[in-house]
């Protein structure tokens, strides 16, 4: 009896057992380049999804089990239907086999003809009396395809800070974008970062790609101005002083060079919002929260204890009390009950701040934009955060999502987030993810999926192993496909995907099959299987929103004039001499200056607004962008300012102040949402960006 747990490839048996599974034995780094995952890897990623192969002859006794429940099996936990097709699961039934469905509408059908989209339960029972149940998920075939044009602001909300907001931007700062940028500017959209509920506790990760919950938005994005209670605060001398303290922090980084500081913004934010509560609901207001705690039920209740819990027992429920760390334990049912004030507190703070995010998707959608705000998906949340505790059944225990090795970072990537086990998901008929999208739903008008192609597979990586230790594992990306274009449709909502870096084979055609739109960046669409050259604008893909730049790329001012490389220098993270960095940056700027400049797309400079040559060069960026097809062109708001710095520098932690800088101009001065509505320089880039005033 041999172990299998060392570094050699996967025996035949093993690599079998994996593939019922969908656990990979191998990965392509590269095309002509195929690497086998170690036996470690794969017996560990089917150890967290509940199958032992520890040894030889515990393996062959899984690889029997899984044949024979498969072989028996007449119908998978969750079968997909698009509408006006057959679905393989049901051909795939025995002749005469009978059917009946309960749908979500509470109609029995013993069909599947023209069924209405939705989740339903099928039971289908074969002539020899064997019988299954199944999820069954009617999905339309894809989503819309927005018919005209636009184009929208790519920000960092955090970093956009008005003369209002409490030392980082808000809610409130969303709607006044929004709202000027639709009315103002003709923008079809703003697209933001994250704003899913953080890990509570100083210092908080200032990631938002790494949150508490997806599930629900976080309140430090509050106006706390806005909220209808506030005028009737009674400690008003005290709520003055909060405000006195706000100034402060919103003068220190707007005057003094600062960084955003979000502990200290949520400080005054929690204690204002404390005295808040205090203020009591009116009719109507109580009753709309009692619908909004009715309507998110359970899921609202376990965030809220495990926030109530956090403030008793630290934001890690690894460490809790045994018992308080099951949800659905009598101590944590008896911890609730004794913790009920703070319970509600979070509640509240959560229906808060999800009646401002309606509030600024409906200011977008009156500003005349057709798609309103493009909220952003991270690819998973902290271990130690809400959702994970919440929903622990449905993660896999020991595991973190991550990157495997390639010609970027040799050394893979480990993301620190939990995946989601795609045999718990499919039991349950996708509830968490599709509670998940119908939350954010409520109140996008587009939805971003970070690492898009995570619906088809993730990188899992077992705790105390380096990310080269990892292997893929496979999702249903037809049940995941199913349940986003289902609520992204019932909601009327655009989905895009980011798509960049290696994407599997199909994946991209996939998504465009289902109405996703992909993500195209200018200084990666270069044609990388013919002459390597800048694709020229005709070439491009037409279902994507183009931009130039990301929050995790140097903004367009600092490529073009290589003081990225610079930066990274500084740093200490360059792989090779600086000399030979520069130079590789510098080529490929010009050959992208070239290829503008033959396309006459660069304009010179001294214009009506005397732009620099800085500027022309950025403009004509954005003019290349109107000469592609796509759908959708994203500018980076610190770009139309001319700010260098980037607001994520990957493969840093303290070196950087990431995720805590304002949007400021070209000489490093912080500008405001009121300086950006008067720019000469914006409002010489957005003239460009005329040609596609939606509609």
């Amino acid at each position: 009896m041999t172990a299998q747990g060392s570094a050699d490839p996967p025996s035949e048996e093993l690599s079998r057992l994996a593939a019922l599974h969908g656990v990979a034995t191998s990965y392509s780094p590269s095309p002509d380049r195929t690497v086998a995952a170690s036996a470690t890897a794969v017996t560990l990623a089917l150890a967290a999804l509940g199958v032992d192969a520890s040894t030889d002859e515990l393996t062959r006794a899984a690889l029997a089990a899984r044949e024979r429940e498969l072989g028996e099996r007449l119908l998978p936990p969750t079968v997909v239907q698009w509408s006006g097709a057959t679905s393989s699961a049901l051909e795939a039934l025995p002749a005469g086999a009978r059917l009946r469905i309960e749908t979500e509408q509470g109609e029995t059908r013993t069909s599947v003809e023209q069924l209405p989209p939705g989740v339903h339960r099928l039971t289908a029972t074969a002539p020899d009396g064997r019988s299954a149940e199944a999820h069954l998920v009617v999905a339309p075939p894809r989503l819309p395809t927005p018919t005209a044009r636009s184009y929208g602001l790519l920000v960092q909300l955090y970093s956009l800070l008005s003369r209002r907001s409490w030392g980082m931007g808000d809610l409130g700062d969303l709607a006044e974008l929004t709202a000027w940028a639709g009315r103002a500017l003709g923008a079809g959209f703003v697209q933001v970062n994250p704003l899913h509920a953080a890990v509570p506790g100083a210092p908080t990760d200032p990631s938002p790609y790494r949150p508490s919950s997806r599930r629900f938005p976080d309140p430090v994005h509050l106006r706390v101005e806005n909220i209808p209670e506030h005028a009737h605060v009674e400690d008003r001398e005290r709520l003055r002083a909060l405000l006195g303290r706000a100034a402060e922090l919103r003068e220190a980084v707007l005057e003094k060079g600062a960084l955003i500081d979000r502990d200290a913004v949520w400080e005054l934010k929690r204690e204002a919002l404390e005295l808040i509560r205090e203020v009591e609901l009116g009719p109507g207001r109580r009753a709309a929260y009692v619908d909004f705690l009715a309507e998110q039920g359970e899921a609202l209740e376990d965030h809220a204890t495990w926030y109530a819990l956090a403030e008793v027992h630290g934001s890690d429920w690894s460490r809790w009390p045994a018992a308080l760390q099951d949800p659905r334990s009598a101590e944590t049912a008896r911890a609730r009950r004794e913790l009920m004030d703070r319970v509600d507190f979070h509640s509240r703070l959560a229906w808060l701040t999800d009646a401002q995010l309606t509030d600024a998707q409906r200011a977008a959608r009156e500003a005349g934009m057709p798609v309103g705000i493009v909220h952003d998906l991270a690819v998973g949340v902290h271990p130690g955060g809400a959702d994970a505790w919440a929903q622990q059944e449905h993660f896999a225990a020991g595991m973190s999502v991550g990157a495997p090795p390639d010609a970027f970072n040799a050394r893979g990537q480990d993301w620190g987030l939990p995946p989601w086990r795609p045999d718990r998901l499919a039991e349950s008929g996708y509830a968490p993810y599709r509670r998940l999208l119908k939350a954010l739903f409520r109140y996008a008008g587009a939805l971003r999926i970070d690492h898009v192609m995570g619906l088809f597979r993730l990188w899992w990586v077992p705790q105390g192993h380096p990310p080269t230790q990892g292997t893929y594992v496979r999702y249903d990306a037809e049940a995941m496909l199913a349940i986003l274009v289902l609520e992204a449709s019932r909601a009327g909502a655009v989905v895009i995907g980011e798509d960049l870096g290696t994407v599997e084979p199909g994946v991209r055609e996939t998504l465009r099959e289902r109405g996703v739109l992909g993500t195209s960046v200018l200084w990666f669409e270069r044609d990388w299987e013919g002459d390597g050259q800048p694709l020229p604008p005709e070439a491009w893909r037409a279902d994507c929103l183009a931009t130039a730049t990301t929050h995790d790329l140097p903004p367009t001012a600092a490529r073009l004039t290589g003081e990225h490389v610079e930066l990274r220098d500084r740093l200490g993270l360059l792989t090779r001499p600086l000399e030979e960095e520069r130079a590789e940056a510098a080529n490929d700027t010009g050959e992208w200056l070239g290829l503008l400049a033959r396309l006459g797309l660069l304009h010179g400079t001294g214009g009506a607004h005397g732009e620099s040559e800085e500027e022309a060069e950025i403009q004509a960026v954005h003019r290349f962008l109107l000469r592609t097809p796509s759908r959708m062109i994203g500018v980076w708001l610190p770009d139309t300012v001319g700010d260098r710095r980037p607001q994520n520098l990957p493969g840093t932690w303290d070196q950087y102040p990431n995720w805590r800088l304002p949007i400021a101009d070209a000489e490093g001065r912080p500008v405001t949402l009121e300086d950006l509505a008067g720019s000469p320089r914006l409002h010489a880039l957005i003239d460009v960006l005329r040609t596609v005033r939606p509609g």
